[in-house]
């Protein structure tokens, strides 16, 4: 047995690849491309290391060409979830029992591999499978998920060195068991990062975990469970169940086992989820750890000491990148209207010769919105902007999913800062401004505020040191991760913890970790050293 005690260092965020015309990573991406695209695949489930076909199919199509079919994938029910709960439960004992050193050292393989040898398989996979741009993919299932790794391992080293106080005449230590029982991990489509979180934040810290992917992340999700199984994963540590949520969803609530939901997805999903949790707590060996990330209707707001520039280049991207598909994505702006002109010229225009596309054009800054579902929300929102008075589309508005589901970057002014899209979470390419007299700037800090159930992220943009402080001030619960003279998306691990409150979720900041202490439950435990040998205490003896 290796009786070291080791630490990891602090790890380096992973370096992005550009992509420039000309590299050697950009041929070797258009070529992984290329193959996946002509070389549709079958996605099984995985259950205790082994896969499992059901018969009951569905397709993984191209979100810029739904007629493009990439895999086929079995589908799960509540009879294959049950033997998935078993298999994670045979699997606990002794991956529990290992130590966390053999854990991590297995996330960083996986880490290595995702750099080296899968970077362009898993960045492929997420660009035609998600509608990614290539820039998108790289930050998302390149760079964030090997920080996952590689800075959880260095969070989980922090935890288990943390030990209570000396007694004196005892030995006081801190024992970080997992849960007791098996966590659900139900994961969105919009980050591979994320979805891989969900899972290994908790396996890393001795926990087995029950997998439902999102159907329309399936590709690079199935390829992770083979890079965990390369890296050395043993079989039932996680388990990938594809499939409707409320058969996977019901199945696993209602198992004695149940010890915790690791969730990012939407309100009214994780509502429910936290609901039947709640129906069956009798049920349970022990009250489950609910973890949930969930809406967002981020904001921007804006001083009249900011700069125009850097407020356009902030929307548009803040807005528009992986075409608003974040949970961070900027979706109102509340502008001081002698800025106004200045902001809505530049936004305007570069707005409008934004290029869309497919994902393999890496001239394309815009691809297509994830499946129809999504299309057709944001296709109406846009109709209803188009025939209210109180509202006008100054950019973009156009949409056709005849091949693909295109939705252009679409900028509405209103006059009315509690119009529908300023208030409700939209998840699509667009952005809804409301300009503001510059001498109610408090006032708006306060409408912001007030606006939206969430409180996910925002931005100030003030030059103005006091103005922005103010902001900081007046917003301090409107957003879990707050940006100042920067668009409210990109955090990074390690960096930027991410997670809101409010709506937004339990605020339990991936990528830090808070994160994995949610995974733990500790077990104090004294040792004295030398026990008394009779009931009676010094004070109980009569005086001399």
């Amino acid at each position: 047995m290796n009786q070291a005690v080791f630490r990891f260092d602090v790890p380096v965020n992973e370096n992005l690849f550009s992509y420039g015309p000309g590299c050697a990573e950009r041929t070797a991406l258009q070529a992984e491309l290329r193959r996946q695209s002509e070389n549709p695949i079958e996605i099984p489930l995985i259950i205790g290391g082994k896969e499992v076909r059901t018969g009951r199919t569905g397709t993984v199509v191209m979100p810029h060409d739904h007629r493009h079919v990439l895999a086929t994938y079995h589908k799960a029910g509540p009879d294959e979830t049950r033997a998935a709960i078993e298999a994670s439960l045979k699997a606990k004992a002794a991956w529990m029992d290992l130590s966390w050193i053999e854990r991590t050292s297995i996330m960083l393989r996986a880490a290595e591999l995702l750099s080296k040898k899968y970077r362009y398989l898993i960045n492929a996979a997420t660009m035609l499978g998600q509608g990614k741009s290539v820039y998108q993919a790289e930050i998302d299932a390149a760079a964030e998920v090997i920080d996952y790794l590689r800075f959880n391992a260095y969070f989980a080293s922090c935890i288990y060195s943390g030990q209570p106080l000396p007694g004196g005449d005892c030995i006081n230590r801190m024992e970080y068991r997992p849960l007791e029982g098996f966590v659900l991990a139900v994961t969105p489509f919009n980050f591979t990062a994320i979805a891989l979180n969900l899972n290994t934040a908790p396996a890393v810290m001795g926990n087995v975990t029950v997998w439902k992917p999102a159907s329309t992340a399936l590709l690079s999700n199935y390829y992770l469970m083979k890079i965990y199984k390369e890296a050395g994963l043993p079989d039932g540590v996680i388990n990938f169940l594809p499939g409707p949520g409320s058969a996977i969803g019901g199945a696993a609530l209602a198992h004695r086992d149940f010890a915790g939901l690791h969730f990012t997805g939407s309100n009214s999903t994780f509502n429910g989820l936290w609901r039947s949790v709640g129906e069956n707590l009798e049920r349970y060996r022990s009250y489950p750890r609910l973890v949930g990330e969930t809406g967002g209707k981020d904001f921007v707001m804006v001083h009249a000491s900011a700069d125009a520039d850097e407020v356009a280049t902030a929307l548009v991207r803040g807005a528009f990148e992986y075409q608003g598909q974040k949970c961070s994505a900027a979706s109102r702006a509340y502008i001081p209207r002698s800025l106004w002109p200045q902001v809505k010229e530049r936004l305007v225009a570069w707005t409008e010769e934004l290029s869309m596309g497919d994902v393999a054009d890496f001239d394309n800054f815009v691809n297509a919105v994830i499946d129809e579902a999504s299309f057709d929300t944001l296709s109406s929102h846009i109709d209803r902007a188009r025939l209210a008075p109180e509202a006008e589309i100054i950019a973009g508005g156009q949409y056709d999913k005849s091949r693909g589901y295109f939705v252009r970057p679409t900028v509405i002014r209103t006059d009315d800062p509690h119009f529908v899209t300023m208030e409700e979470e939209l998840f699509g390419p667009v952005l809804t401004v409301y300009v503001y007299e510059d001498g109610d700037y408090e006032k708006t800090l306060e409408l912001c505020d007030g606006t939206s159930p969430y409180a996910l992220t925002g931005a100030v943009f003030a030059h103005d040191r006091y103005a922005a402080q103010l902001a900081c001030r007046k917003l301090r619960y409107a957003a879990g991760n707050f940006y100042i003279n920067d668009k409210p998306t990109g955090a990074v691990v390690g960096q930027q913890p991410f997670g809101g409150s409010r709506g937004s979720g339990t605020n339990d900041k991936a990528g830090s970790a808070l994160n994995l202490m949610r995974w733990l439950s500790p077990r104090t435990i004294k040792e004295n050293l030398l026990p008394p040998t009779h009931y009676r205490y010094p004070f109980m003896d009569g005086d001399i």
